[in-house]
């Protein structure tokens, strides 16, 4: 599982230009079963996302099709979390490996 973390490098007014567009991306993702949350970080000066994926290029590869890095918007940093304890509600998520 990939934790993806992403910054904003520009103006929340050029952010909301591509909102749209980064929503549909999520979408194609949750869609895909590789999604499991993303939302805002609090305060909004980025976002969070927790991806699955098979390896750290699969994930890239997801990263890279975001509107947001496409036009330079954020900063994406991601980080490889391999899940060692869990909550057993969440057991089926960790257990489950590449996609939900």
């Amino acid at each position: 599982m990939f934790i993806f973390i992403l910054t904003f490098l520009k103006p929340i007014s050029e952010v909301e230009k591509y909102s749209d567009a980064h929503f549909e991306y999520l979408d194609k993702y949750y869609k895909a079963g590789n999604f499991l949350v993303s939302g805002k970080q609090n305060p909004w000066i980025g976002g969070a996302i927790i991806c699955f994926a098979k390896d750290r290029a699969e994930a890239e590869k997801i990263a890279s099709n975001d509107p947001f890095l496409i036009n330079d918007i954020v900063k994406y940093d991601i980080t490889e979390l391999e899940a060692t304890k869990w909550a057993p509600s969440f057991e089926k998520f960790v257990t489950n490996g590449n996609t939900l």
